[in-house]
């Protein structure tokens, strides 16, 4: 039995978990998220709690069965308390700014990046330190997805550190060239 997909899942009050046809749906204060669980999963919902089963203990069977209970857990918390990835931007010359919903990256390249982000995804600039990002929403794996695409524009790179990084990444230093003449 999986250590993860035989917890039961509680359902705050304020979330609403429906299963019909297939689909998980999952209302909450933050919003709506759906999801398809892999028909040889089986979900019920009573007493305040859902649980997941699985059908047999074949290797697929298995392997789905954590994972459908950690996405379904997942759903319940963004929408009650929703995701967020922060990251930051160093170098020189290095900035973001917000255009209306899009954000606009400068990055040392000749014209700026323009990012336009998806639906349900909110993007913040940090007042106080400009070169600080927030983003945030209440699909895991999107907020995930859509960090990992912005820091792709300018991965930091290990000689002075520059380009963007999540808050608290730790990026190894290498050294840079010796000397010309240090050879003896």
């Amino acid at each position: 039995m999986s250590r993860i997909g035989k917890l039961p899942i509680a359902i705050p009050s304020t979330v609403t978990v429906t299963y019909e046809q297939n689909r998980v749906k999952v209302k909450g204060t933050k919003g709506t998220l759906e999801f398809a669980p892999h028909s040889r999963v089986i979900i019920e919902i009573k007493e305040g709690n859902i649980i997941t089963k699985r059908q047999s203990d074949e290797k697929l069977d298995k392997s789905i069965h954590g994972l459908t209970r950690s996405i379904i857990a997942n759903m319940i918390k963004g929408v009650t308390e929703g995701f967020e990835k922060k990251l930051e931007i160093r170098g020189v010359g290095y900035r973001a700014q917000m255009e209306g919903k899009n954000l606009a990256l400068a990055l040392g390249f000749s014209h700026p990046i323009k990012y336009t982000p998806p639906e349900g995804i909110n993007i913040d600039i940090d007042k106080e330190k400009k070169n600080i990002l927030t983003i945030s929403g209440t699909d895991k794996q999107v907020v995930g997805q859509v960090a990992a695409k912005i820091r792709s524009y300018r991965k930091p790179e290990p000689y002075k550190g520059k380009g963007i990084r999540y808050v608290g990444e730790f990026v190894p230093k290498k050294a840079g060239k010796a000397a010309a003449g240090a050879k003896e």
